[in-house]
């Protein structure tokens, strides 16, 4: 084993437990929010892939996303999605911020949405220091051991600096090799719901055609969410591509065959693509 996987299992033995977390009572459900934070993104300069590979990681899992904010590299509206979010959903993820540069905030204002001061962690120190060569990790690099008091770091096992959590919010980076490498840590410390199940059909029907039926079936069934996304341009014919999502799979079997019909008596065709 290499002196820097043998730190890593060092690590791991040491952080085997999550710290406990307060959380709003008004919290009942399980569900999962994102902050994307950066300048570059907002800028489309950058263009992100982190909220599609976290979604794909949560809905097996029964952890769906709630909501998703993209906002600016500026320590008070970092500070004040973190106090909203972390009270409201139980789960928090954040991307981007917390490099070795100046513009790497994020550390600093999630630590002052908790209220608690920023420390060099000394496991992160030695991560860093088994990455880089001798000499190499100057005061900027240690920057990304900087993380707020009372965290639990997350396994970078790409370039050795760690994210972190802090109460119910996880800190991950913001490259998405990176970010997806954080989530094999990370996804063993959540606890979950009933998995996000979802079957799609395809007809050839404009929606203006299948609304006022669709509406009706999802008064009906409110425990399935029907989505409708029409695909198709003049002169091609239209169609529309039905989603549903639910946790239980017969009743979503039985809303598939139920829209089914609508759609035949509405004179279109009905093919379940995917399950």
């Amino acid at each position: 084993m290499s002196a820097a996987a043998t730190l890593w299992h060092t690590w791991s033995l040491r952080h085997d437990c999550d710290r406990p977390f307060a959380m709003s009572d008004s919290v009942t459900t399980i569900t999962a929010s994102l902050i994307i934070i950066g300048n570059e993104i907002l800028s489309g300069r950058t263009q992100d892939t982190n909220l599609a590979s976290l979604a794909q990681r949560l809905n097996p899992i029964g952890i769906p996303l709630r909501e998703v904010r993209v906002i600016a590299d500026d320590q008070a509206m970092i500070v004040a999605t973190v106090n909203e979010l972390r009270a409201r959903d139980r789960y928090v993820f954040t991307t981007g911020g917390i490099g070795p540069t100046h513009d790497d905030i994020t550390a600093g204002s999630v630590a002052a949405a908790f209220g608690v001061p920023l420390v060099r962690d000394p496991d992160a120190v030695r991560l860093l220091e088994s990455h880089y060569p001798s000499g190499h990790l100057n005061e900027a690099r240690l920057r990304m051991a900087t993380v707020p008091e009372g965290s639990r770091l997350i396994a970078n096992p790409v370039s050795r600096a760690p994210g972190f959590q802090i109460g119910n919010v996880f800190v991950l980076a913001g490259v998405p090799r990176i970010m997806q490498a954080m989530l094999d840590d990370v996804i063993p410390r959540l606890q979950g719901g009933p998995a996000m199940l979802s079957r799609t059909v395809r007809c050839h029907l404009a929606e203006g055609v299948l609304a006022a039926q669709l509406g009706a079936l999802q008064d009906r069934l409110p425990a399935i969410a029907i989505g409708s996304y029409p695909f198709g341009l003049p002169p091609a014919k239209p169609g529309t591509n039905l989603v549903l999502r639910g946790t239980d799979a017969s009743a979503l079997d039985a809303a598939v065959i139920e829209l089914c019909a609508i759609l035949r008596v509405l004179g279109g065709d009905a093919e379940v693509v995917s399950d």
